[in-house]
């Protein structure tokens, strides 16, 4: 969601935020959700190209003008050399830790958008000093991250926002209008799949190994990720493809797509998951210490209890698999750009798809565009707007944090579970990490549990009439129906599986605990 804005405008702006920062005494700032006279948010950004240079903008070139751009930290000098340029006041650090020690008096807020595999220790190193937060998602690489920093946000009352900017968009607003006036009945399912991975998946780990870049702090960009060669293209998109730092297609996505019914429908964690996946590369037969790919295609299965106490199915799809054609569509229709409600041939990147008792309704990722079945009926549909839009739709999912920690407040979730409504507290955020982005993350994320327990092996040993005793290879965790105890992280009828619930870090980079 880059803004629309001219290189022109770009510098100018920029120019007057750097010199926002060099008004304000740095002795002023610090203390716990402390605001600078000046009314501004001192930033801390972890993570400078990439979306971190997208997040890094919306901050600064928000309307009201109120975030400043304090501090950069990359461990990539080529990926962080615009937003330096744009940025030369900012002092800059490779290591986040040594910029935390040092300045940490000096700001009072942190967004971090990194690679998945480090977004935890930096998030709860920042609110354990009472730093607000904008996290990117998914918020964490694994399933007991993500508790942990829903924990934290609960005890250091910080503002938080994960970085699933659809949860501003209109459409959240427009889906939750729609189904409080009943248009398409009792939900009973809902498809949920994207054009993820667009990265290289189902691959093996490359035999041969390259020299680091220069530019490039390698063993900093590792952090709690085991000790690993490097290779060629791993840096600084590819990652996403491998275990050790990625979180597959499901990861990428899944809190954008999965989100609008997770938040909607009041959906709590799953009771029991299935998968399919693909199997021609998987990392299955590589040894244990070596890096695994994640498949490159999946199909899952999410069974929730309703608030009604009905059951509703929730399924994800990836790698090219799409639900089956909707019969209301016309047949020379593209199916996902149609569902999607994309602008023009090819913008889809994943879709949404409520299966009511007495309707259908789909939807781009984060709720965008929502679209009544068969489509004629949109010209006709006419349902009341109740719930407050925010301002710049998605462009204000970053503005609204920066907005709510200069307030000082938490969140404003009075009587609705499901949507923000502004009241006597003069600011909110829609993503806060307690109320929702953690259990969304740990429920994406159990998914990926799941990926992964469908490639575990199991070696056996068997006596042949022909060949006398011969070695197997199993995969016990394949084709079975998981049974899920959310509140204590477990699958609770195949034991290994729970291995993948919580990670442990490189040595030299502590545990994650409040």
């Amino acid at each position: 969601m880059k803004k629309n804005m001219g290189r022109r405008e770009f510098i100018k702006d920029t120019a007057l935020t750097a010199a926002a920062f060099s008004i304000v005494p740095s002795h002023v700032l610090g203390g716990k959700r402390h605001v600078a006279p000046s009314d501004k948010l001192y930033i801390a950004c972890v993570g400078c190209g990439g979306e971190a240079q997208n997040d890094i903008e919306h901050y600064a070139y928000a309307p009201k003008k109120n975030a400043v751009i304090a501090f950069l930290c990359d461990v990539d000098d080529v990926r962080s050399a615009e937003t330096r340029k744009n940025f030369p006041k900012a002092p800059y650090y490779h290591d986040w830790r040594e910029m935390f020690d040092k300045e940490h008096k000096n700001f009072d807020a942190v967004t971090v958008a990194i690679p998945d595999h480090n977004h935890a220790i930096v998030g709860l190193n920042a609110m354990q000093l009472n730093k607000h937060l904008y996290l990117q998602k998914p918020l964490t690489h694994d399933i007991y991250e993500a508790r942990v920093l829903t924990q934290a946000a609960e005890k250091y009352k910080v503002v938080t926002q994960m970085g699933n900017q659809g949860a501003s968009f209109d459409g959240m607003r427009t889906l939750k209008e729609w189904f409080d006036a009943g248009l398409i009945g009792d939900i009973e399912k809902v498809y949920n799949w994207t054009n993820r991975p667009v990265w290289p998946q189902g691959i093996p780990w490359p035999d041969k190994t390259a020299k680091v870049p220069d530019t490039l702090k390698w063993d900093l960009w590792l952090g709690t990720a085991p000790q690993t060669e490097y290779i060629d293209n791993l840096v600084p998109f590819n990652w996403r493809g491998w275990w050790r730092f990625g979180t597959g297609a499901l990861g990428d996505m899944g809190c954008h797509i999965i989100g609008p019914s997770f938040k909607l429908l009041g959906l709590g964690y799953p009771t029991e998951v299935t998968c399919e996946a693909s199997v021609a590369y998987s990392g299955i037969f590589k040894e244990e210490d070596d890096p695994m790919s994640i498949p490159a295609a999946s199909r899952l299965r999410y069974t929730f209890k309703r608030p009604d106490g009905g059951e509703l199915k929730l399924y994800w799809m990836d790698g090219g698999l799409v639900p089956e054609r909707p019969d209301e569509l016309d047949p020379d229709v593209n199916m996902n750009d149609a569902l999607a409600g994309v602008p023009k041939l090819g913008d889809y990147e994943g879709g949404t798809l409520f299966i009511g008792k007495r309707g259908k309704i789909s939807c781009g990722w984060g709720g965008r565009n929502p679209r009544l079945l068969p489509l004629s009926l949109n010209n006709e549909v006419d349902v009341p707007e109740k719930y407050p839009r925010v301002q710049g739709s998605a462009n204000g999912h970053w503005w609204q944090w920066v907005d709510a920690a200069i307030a000082g407040y938490h969140n404003d979730y009075e009587g609705n579970a499901a949507l923000p409504v502004l009241g006597k507290k003069k600011a909110y955020v829609d993503s806060p990490f307690e109320d929702y982005a953690g259990p969304l993350t740990e429920t994406v994320l159990m998914g990926n549990l799941l990926l992964r327990s469908f490639g575990l092996r199991v070696k056996t040993k068997r006596l042949d009439p022909v060949y006398g005793e011969v070695e197997d290879i199993t995969t016990p965790g394949r084709y079975i129906a998981y049974k899920w105890d959310g509140a204590n992280m477990r699958i609770t009828n195949f034991e290994p599986a729970n291995q993948f619930v919580k990670r442990e870090y490189r040595q030299g980079w502590g545990e994650l605990k409040l």
